[in-house]
């Protein structure tokens, strides 16, 4: 996410507020018309391609390949297998309780209302929690989420098996929170602030223990809001306590307001149960639009449930609608490939659907899968972080500002095609990280949750306290007991249902401060982290986050975009810790562009060192020298800094460089290696900036007009910088290729020798004037010379380990682009004695502008080459 963009913000779709009288709108919204198959062209439409990757078994198929839905048709077959949820009455008991738990100053609640009689709430638990035997009504059968297939074999009953086997598994007690102190003794001097967020987060987790059975049933809520199917019939449920009347509208009653009307409990949950068709099947058709229907203090709406697992913006309409979506059990996809297992060193390539096309389109799920996951594993990449899932009403919001959290984004496909990009990733071998954003929502009324209810503190803060002014959006009241339910089982819903692996979360700073980060320059004074700044609700529901998806799922994966640093925050939360297993290294990439607007002979080696290694002691983190942030409007990739416009012209091997285009070269490999060295325990790339794309990204928009009279000129909608040219790095008579062999052995290299997650590193040389770095990592040796003309023979490095060494690396490889003044056959052997503080020391050429990188020859290795 940008933090700060100078005198911009986000455009987003205008805060519309529709104000619809109670009377049919069959006339207007047909619903024989399908929103699918318009066959003119247009920006927003779904793609539905048809697969070249055939999963094994015929009900694995996708649902869109070859066929996509047509809300409002009717559909032959019924789903009402043993998959799906039963519930004992035709008409379910009312079973939500809304709780607001976000106010210091309000009493211990009142009794608690549960089926079994009045409960007293939790001692200490501060704000009104309320209950209505919710984690009774969540336990399912054994069994019910997924039935059984003969012709599975064993591994494909352990994919399915998995929601079962999570349901079952524990999630560890709080522990005592105290071992932050041993890993961080200055830590004790805010002791006061951490103990009391701690024992916020425990008195929390008891709640949900107490009144609703535990994380692992809370994070359930999707099994009990929104639209859930029984082998009876299909039950809404919408929480929306500002609503004075609310109304299921949709195809299935032609819109007809008066036909299924809501009642509301005393927690503000309205409910409805639709009965099967006299035929058995359900009474909403699979595809078919839904919208909830309210009076409101702020009048008539018509809103997407917020629950709505699938949305869809009908061609040439500006809302979105809400799509019924539970396809046939023949048409779900069916997972065939177990997750990977969690990799030691974490490598991502961050990845945009949309934009994933060479071509001036928005890409799809299906030719990700088959055309860009091959190219993710043959880079060398062990995980894949996709951008921009949950749905987005705003294209150029970069999937930032969310209006359906449990939608993914209908632009690329359908929930199935996604599932089937996972699997296929799955297959590959790689880990597939969401971004997910639950640092803010957007403020678009018309097809998200902002005003849901007709008031602006349903699921946020009210006031100026639930607005961010720079991002132009709603912030979430993390204390609040419903919010909770939403955020967490909105994490579960991604791990359970998609099989994502993980998360990189959006956002993390703006979440943890009042003062979401903005205008605060973070000197690492332990006061700016720990003090009246600091959220606590939005710090416990991270800690609670991380809690839930470290106990459900071990292997699973989480990455806190936090730029200010915050001690304990990748230190488990048992120990204390909020719990995040990485934190983005957002300094380094500040650090890169700051000093590519300075000539390099400008450059300091020691403020380089610094930047890269100053990360706190145990506490993981992701390096990279620029994401998409870098690549934004407004800003320059790295090769865009380093060559600008020669890149135009000077790229093709057929025709003479220039010194600009020698440099960039040189220097974009450098600063990549140097990243990935010293940066972090894993590393991240935008698709793209491994070969030097050489435009920035812009996404197609209209010109746009601000509140003070600001004119933001628009693209006229154009794709042509929304898309990545992969074809460039491909052609091998460019020198863009030159670059994307440089990352691919880069990617290799760590995969062999697995320095990133070494605990040996060493750094031996900073010199300068000679403008060396010298470093050790695992059992590598990282020579680099950052001088723009002198090139050094004989230069001595020293080294722990004696022995001969071997070249491994190369920048000046004509291979990758460069001049091959190094001989790759050589042999270094060390000479004994100390050296820049190392026992052992060994003779290199360092030519200029070039990183080299040593291995130390290994007996075996060296016995196996002889044999060769």
């Amino acid at each position: 996410m940008v933090y700060t963009l100078s005198g911009v913000r986000f455009p987003t779709v205008p805060s519309l507020h529709k104000s619809p009288a109670f009377t049919s709108n069959a006339d207007r919204r047909n619903p024989s018309v399908s929103v699918f198959l318009k066959k003119h062209s247009v920006s927003r439409k779904i793609f539905a391609e048809k697969s070249s990757y055939e999963p094994k078994s015929r009900s694995s198929t996708v649902a869109a390949s070859g066929k996509v839905l047509v809300p409002g048709s009717q559909s032959d077959s019924s789903s009402t297998s043993t998959e799906q949820l039963e519930v004992a009455d035709t008409v379910p008991e009312n079973s939500l309780a809304s709780t607001d738990v976000d106010s210091s100053e309000m009493e211990h609640a009142s009794q608690i209302k549960a089926e079994n009689g009045d409960v007293e709430p939790a001692s200490g638990l501060k704000g009104n929690v309320e209950e209505l035997d919710f984690a009774s009504s969540l336990q399912l059968e054994e069994g019910g989420k997924l039935k059984e297939s003969k012709t599975l074999d064993t591994s494909e009953e352990s994919i399915i098996d998995e929601s079962d086997r999570v349901r079952k598994r524990g999630i560890p007690p709080p522990g005592l929170g105290q071992k932050i102190y041993e890993i961080d003794p200055l830590l004790t001097n805010h002791r006061q602030h951490l103990d009391y967020r701690f024992s916020e987060y425990k008195k929390m987790r008891e709640a949900i223990d107490k009144y609703e059975g535990g994380l692992e049933a809370f994070s359930r809520g999707y099994e009990k809001m929104g639209f859930t199917r029984s082998a009876t019939g299909i039950t809404y449920r919408e929480w929306a306590p500002g609503a004075k009347w609310a109304a299921l509208i949709g195809d299935f009653n032609n819109w007809n307001p008066n036909a299924d009307i809501m009642t509301r409990n005393e927690f503000g949950v309205w409910e409805i149960f639709l009965p099967n068709n006299a035929d058995g099947s359900p009474a909403i058709p699979h595809g078919s639009r839904v919208k909830i229907r309210m009076d409101t203090p702020s009048g008539v709406k018509d809103s997407i449930p917020a629950w709505i697992k699938f949305s869809v913006q009908p061609p040439g309409e500006i809302p979105y609608n809400g799509i019924y979506y539970d396809p046939p059990e023949e048409e779900k996809y069916v997972f065939q490939h177990p997750r990977p297992k969690k990799p030691k060193s974490l490598r991502i390539y961050e990845s945009h659907i949309g934009m994933s096309s060479p071509e001036p389109k928005i890409n799809s799920y299906v030719n990700f899968r088959d055309e860009v996951l091959p190219r993710i594993k043959k880079l060398g990449y062990n995980a894949v972080q996709i951008m921009a899932i949950q749905e987005h009403s705003y294209y150029a919001s970069f999937g930032y500002h969310v209006t359906n959290f449990f939608a993914p984004s209908s632009r690329f496909g359908t929930p199935d095609d996604l599932k089937s990009l996972i699997d296929k990733a799955h297959e590959l071998g790689i880990v597939v990280l969401m971004d997910i954003v639950h640092s803010h929502a957007s403020n678009n009324t018309l097809d998200g949750l902002n005003m849901f209810d007709g008031t602006d503190s349903c699921y946020f803060h009210s006031g100026s306290r639930g607005y961010h002014w720079m991002w132009d959006s709603r912030l979430f009241n993390y204390g609040h007991w419903e919010v909770l339910r939403y955020l967490l089982s909105n994490a579960r819903w991604w791990l359970d249902e998609f099989k994502f692996d993980g998360f990189r979360f959006d956002g993390v700073t703006s979440m943890m401060y009042t003062h979401h980060g903005l205008s605060v320059a973070f000197t690492g004074n332990y006061n700016e982290y720990f003090g009246f700044a600091t959220d606590v609700d939005a710090v416990v529901y991270l800690m609670l986050v991380n809690d839930l998806i470290h106990g459900l799922f071990p292997d699973a994966i989480t990455i806190g975009e936090d730029v200010s640093g915050m001690p304990t925050f990748c230190i488990p939360v048992q120990d204390g810790g909020v719990g995040f297993d990485y934190r983005l290294h957002m300094a380094i990439a500040d650090k890169w562009i700051e000093l590519l607007k300075k000539r390099d002979e400008d450059w300091r080696v020691g403020d380089i060192i610094h930047t890269l290694t100053n990360r706190r002691w145990s506490e993981k983190c992701v390096s990279y020298a620029e994401s998409h942030d870098q690549a934004l409007v407004g800003d320059k990739t790295i090769a865009f800094w380093l060559m600008d416009k020669d890149m135009y012209d000077f790229m093709a091997l057929d025709r003479p460089s220039t010194p600009l285009i020698d440099r960039g070269i040189a220097l974009h490999k450098m600063i990549r290696l140097v990243t990935m060295g010293l940066g972090g325990e894993g590393y991240l790339n935008f698709m793209g900036n491994e070969f030097g794309h050489p435009e920035w990204i812009d996404f197609p928009r209209a010109e746009q007009h601000l509140p003070d009279g600001q004119v933001i000129p628009g693209n006229n909608f154009s794709y042509d910088k929304c898309r990545r040219r992969f074809d460039l790095g491909d052609a091998d008579y460019l020198r863009y290729h030159g670059l994307q062999e440089f990352d691919q052995a880069m990617q290799h290299l760590e995969e062999r020798y697995e320095f990133m997650t070494s605990e040996h590193q060493y750094i031996s040389r900073k010199d300068e004037g000679d403008r060396m770095i010298v470093f050790e990592r695992g059992d590598l040796v990282f020579v680099f010379n950052f001088h723009w003309t002198n090139s050094y023979s004989d230069y001595r490095i020293g080294c722990l380990k004696p022995g001969k060494y071997k070249v491994v690396l190369d920048s000046d490889d004509p291979l990758f682009g460069g001049f091959g003044r190094i001989d790759h056959n050589a042999e270094f052997f060390t000479f004994e004695g100390w050296y820049d503080d190392r026992p052992s020391s060994f003779m290199v050429y360092a030519p200029s502008r070039t990183a080299v990188v040593y291995a130390l020859v290994d007996k075996v290795e060296e016995e196996v080459a002889i044999e060769e």
